[in-house]
């Protein structure tokens, strides 16, 4: 998948999130945040790579504020709506 535009990350990550499978999200956010520089990212909200790595991986837990601050970095923020019936 190419995640070139705001609106292809977008999008990849909506449909991720929307399968309900909360580790498939965090695997795609750490997969987006490795596409656009994890390093940047992690120097950008104030933790250390590794640390970031660990927490976006397929079996990572991170915190709401980490999740948060990720994806403000990527330049998105989350919307909530009504699911469809």
């Amino acid at each position: 998948m190419q995640l070139e535009s705001h609106q292809d990350v977008a999008a990849y990550l909506e449909r991720l999130a929307g399968q309900g499978d909360p580790q498939a999200f965090i695997a795609g956010l750490g997969h987006v945040a490795r596409a656009k520089g994890m390093t940047k990212i992690a120097r950008e909200i104030g933790v250390g790579r590794e640390s970031l790595y660990k927490s976006l991986s397929d079996h990572g837990n991170p915190e709401v504020d980490t999740v948060l601050k990720v994806v403000n970095a990527l330049g998105l923020q989350i919307a909530f709506v009504p699911k469809q019936q």
